[in-house]
Parts: structure tokens; C-alpha cells; sequence
């Protein structure tokens, strides 16, 4: 059988140019036509996007060297490499099926890669990773009443100038049901997560430990491109000598930079001498922005690193150049810093990624004191590839029209792995607090308010008066699943902004 040279993706990369700020990692010769055999019947063509994510997945891949279907030998045999383009004709399933033992594939037990992910539309996935979704702008978790499989739904928050903030419920309230149909298993999906725009919650009642139908409803629209703002509460509470700022944090957008340096601006303006970051339903964003919120707690330290990436074996040499703390934001603006020797950081198993990686990537410089609970594991960073072999399948919102109009898929592979200034990146169980507390389901609180609990135990161990309070929660039960979970931009650490394609 003839055996074709490959030539788009042949593993010749140019590193002796990359700069330092950048982490350019594309290869030289990407964008080369590929020789099309006569002997096969099935062409390249007939597979665009399994042929894209294959490429892709191939130089970036943090597990490529352990994937025998993404070996280099692969596309040897043309015909043979078509042949197995054609085996999913769901793109999805492909993507999945290369990736290293996908919990998608294989489930959450046996997963080596939980998070990397594929998107029929790429407009979709960017959009959310810009904040920007189809949202009622209601956050929740959901619960299994013990020894059913019915679900019942607590509100954690909702999102600014959403429709649910217009709308009779808050923080900490209950529903059973969607459409008058009681919520479980096998309909939840489709009740809350699925294609229509408009729902009716059916609003329950906590009382003496037993949840109930109380017959009120609640009617929420979904917007298209609704934009969250991710900075949900910013305040400063006096406590005796003590200022302290307080700030809820819900993703990692770039959009808002400018905004969060602000706060931290107001912060040092007050004279902020203590620091409660909530990360709690963070699930993460842009490392940039992470570097950016960590400066201002440090410094503006530009000479220490913020965190070291690891490649796979391809891509290790040559790249891997640390990332510093930052002196500016991404738009060049002075940050402001309010050079802390500790910050008090609150997370729960909704914190993952970039929030995570701020609480590493701070822990060789500063006392990171963490209150909540286990946060996800996510140590590994992504970025976002289109169908544009010109710009090595980098997403560039300048180069959408060269984008393959056959191939609209978008995919979110993991690159590597971010360790600290020491070194450690092993956090996959979790980073697990210093001082452990579940939310109370009975008693959420209002976020931001000192009686708040997770926010009332971070302040009785900045006063030093933790042995005067009683936290400990009425009704807790574990997350069965969350709304956030469901966005694209979850347990992402984007490294969009620092890999960056030639020019």
C-alpha cells in the first residue's frame, strides 16, 4: 500500500523564535497541503472536522505520547488514516474517543481527562468563554432526595441584570419541579437544561428538615447572549482595626479585567488590609485574568513566577517558560495592588481551574487561608482551536473568515499542566481547606453579608475569635449536580492570550 508523507503535520516546530510572553508552539509547516491518494474512494474532504480535531490533537495534546491513535505514525498510510477519520461519524464521538481515556468514554472512575471538550458550533464555545450565553441568569445545585430519584434544586445565586433578577426568587430558595412535573432522573436534563427558552419552577419550602411543594411558581426566560458579569458582590467590612475586602468572584473573563482592577482599586483606596476572595462557584476562566487577581493580592511582582507550564514531550522543549506576576492588565492599565501577606480564600467542589491555580500559584508568596470545602482537582490548562491551519487551528476572532465553512466545530483540548513557583502541580483530588465548612441548604445566607457563614468563619479567623461562633450547619447534602456545570466555560483554565500563533 502507498505510504503518503503527511506533510501539514509532521512534527517540525520552530522554537528558537518564541518569545518569552508569548509560548508560541505552532508548527512551521501547518497549513500545507496533504497529497490525496487515488487508491481510496473516501477523501480527507469527506471528514473535515475528524480530520481538524486529529491534527489538533496530535502536536497539542498534553497525553499525545500515550494515545496510539494520536501517534505521529498514524498518517503513514493515507488511505488507512481516512479509513479511521470514517469510523465516528459523529465528530463529537470522535473527538472523545481520542482523547485519553475521556470521562465522556469512560466514566468518572476511570477518567484521565475529565475536561477537555468538543462544541458542533465554535461560535457557541467562544462566546461562552467570553461570559456570554443563552441564561435566565439563575445559578442552582441540585440534590437527590435520600433513596429516590427524585431531585430537588437550591438557588446559589443570581446573576446581575438577568432575567431571574427581575423575577420573586433569591438565594437559598427551593423548587421541586419544572412545568408542574416533579423533577428527576430521567427529566431533568430536558426540563432544565434543554432547548426551551421558558420554564416554571415549582417553588418548595425547608421545614424541620423535610422539603415540600408550597404551590408558588416562578416563570424564567432564558436570554440569548446574555453577558454574566462575573463580579457578583464587592464590599468592605470593618471588623475593629481590621478593613476588609470582600469580593465574589464567579469566572475568569477577560472582559471584565478592567472592572475587577477597579475594585481592587477602591479596596486599596480604603485601605483594604485583609482580603476574603470567594471562589466558591468559581469553575474557572482565563489565566491571564488569574494572574491579573493574584498580582493585585501580591504585588506586582514581575520578577517572581506565577505559575510554569508543562507541555507534552512535543511541545516541552524550547517552551515552558514561566509566567510572572503582572504589572498591568491585559488593556496595559497599572494594577492596582494591595501587597498582602495572606488573603482568606472560600471554595466549595464548584471551584476549579483558574481558581484553583490563583490559590497554588500564590502559596509559595502568601498565606492562602482556604474556608469551604474540597475544591474540583483541575490542573490542567486548554485553548480554543478552529478548522484555520494557517494560524496552527489557534481561535483568532480577526481570522473567523478562514475558518473552514465546512467545519464549524470548535474543540477545547488540554494542553498541559500549570505548576506553582515550587514546582507542585499535584492537586488532581483537590485542594482541601484549611478550615472546613459545607453551605448550610437551612441557612445560605446573603453573600457578602458578614452572618453569611462561610464568609462569618474567614472573619472569625482574621479577628482571631473562631472559638466564640457556632457554624455548624442544620441541612447539607451532597451536590448531585450543578447548573454551572453546564457551561463551556467550566473547569476551564484558558491559556487564550499567552499561546499565541506567528505572525
Amino acid at each position: 500500500m502507498k505510504r503518503i508523507r503527511f506533510l501539514l503535520w509532521a512534527v517540525l516546530f520552530v522554537f528558537a523564535s518564541c518569545k518569552k510572553s508569548d509560548d508560541n508552539i505552532v508548527p512551521e509547516n501547518m497549513g500545507e497541503q496533504v497529497e490525496q491518494s487515488p487508491e481510496s474512494s473516501k477523501s480527507l474532504a469527506d471528514y473535515p472536522a475528524q480530520n481538524f480535531m486529529w491534527q489538533t490533537m496530535n502536536v497539542y495534546y498534553f497525553w499525545q505520547d500515550d494515545v496510539p491513535d494520536l501517534a505521529d505514525t498514524k498518517i503513514d498510510d493515507l488511505e488507512a488514516y481516512v479509513e479511521f477519520l470514517s469510523s465516528e461519524a459523529n465528530p463529537g464521538d470522535f473527538f472523545y474517543n481520542i482523547c485519553n481515556n475521556h470521562e465522556a468514554i469512560v466514566g468518572e472512575d476511570a477518567a484521565i481527562d475529565r475536561f477537555s471538550v468538543a462544541v458542533e458550533n465554535y461560535k457557541d464555545l467562544v462566546n461562552s468563554l467570553q461570559g456570554v450565553s443563552r441564561s435566565n441568569g439563575l445559578e442552582f445545585q441540585l440534590y437527590l432526595f435520600q433513596g429516590s430519584n427524585d431531585i430537588y434544586g437550591v438557588v446559589t445565586y443570581v446573576a446581575l441584570d438577568s432575567d431571574a433578577s427581575t423575577k420573586d426568587i433569591k438565594r437559598g430558595d427551593i423548587f421541586v419541579g419544572v412545568n408542574g412535573q416533579n423533577l428527576n432522573l430521567n427529566n431533568y436534563l430536558d426540563l432544565l437544561f434543554g432547548s426551551e427558552d421558558t420554564y416554571t419552577l415549582n417553588m418548595a419550602d425547608l421545614v424541620d428538615n423535610t422539603i415540600t411543594d408550597n404551590g408558588q411558581e416562578v416563570t424564567l426566560t432564558k436570554i440569548e447572549n446574555f453577558a454574566e458579569n462575573p463580579i457578583l458582590v464587592s464590599t468592605v467590612i470593618e471588623q475593629a482595626s481590621n478593613k476588609i475586602g470582600y469580593i465574589m468572584y464567579n469566572s475568569f473573563l477577560a472582559a471584565y479585567d478592567e472592572q475587577l482592577n477597579n475594585v481592587f482599586g477602591d479596596f486599596k483606596s480604603q485601605g483594604v488590609n485583609e482580603l476574603v476572595l470567594d471562589l466558591r462557584y468559581n469553575g474557572g476562566g482565563r489565566v491571564t485574568s488569574a494572574i491579573q487577581i493574584a498580582s493585585s493580592i501580591y504585588g506586582a511582582r514581575t520578577d517572581e513566577v506565577f505559575i510554569r507550564p508543562r507541555f507534552n514531550s512535543k511541545l516541552q522543549p524550547g517552551n515552558g517558560q514561566p509566567d510572572n506576576f503582572t504589572a498591568t492588565t491585559l488593556e496595559g492599565t497599572a494594577i492596582n495592588e494591595l501587597n498582602l501577606s495572606r488573603v482568606f480564600i472560600i471554595t466549595t467542589g464548584g471551584t476549579a481551574s483558574a481558581s484553583e491555580l490563583v490559590i497554588n500559584g500564590l502559596e509559595p508568596y502568601v498565606d492562602v487561608v482556604q474556608i469551604g470545602t474540597t475544591t474540583v482537582g483541575k490542573n490542567e490548562f486548554s485553548n480554543t482551536f478552529v478548522d484555520d491551519p494557517e494560524n496552527g487551528n489557534f481561535y483568532d476572532p480577526n481570522r473567523e473568515e478562514f475558518i473552514n465553512p465546512d467545519n464549524q466545530w470548535g474543540i477545547q483540548p488540554l494542553l498541559g499542566r500549570n505548576e506553582n513557583a515550587d514546582g507542585f502541580s499535584d492537586y488532581t483530588a483537590g485542594l482541601s481547606p484549611d478550615f472546613e465548612l459545607q453551605e448550610d441548604i437551612a441557612n445560605l445566607g446573603t453573600l457578602g453579608n458578614p452572618s453569611e457563614p462561610l464568609l462569618a468563619l474567614a472573619l472569625s479567623r482574621i479577628s482571631g475569635e473562631s472559638a466564640k461562633i457556632s457554624l455548624q450547619p442544620a441541612f447539607t447534602a451532597e451536590v448531585f449536580s450543578n447548573s454551572i456545570w453546564f457551561k463551556p466555560t467550566n473547569n476551564k483554565a484558558l491559556m487564550d492570550g499567552l499561546l499565541e500563533p506567528f505572525n
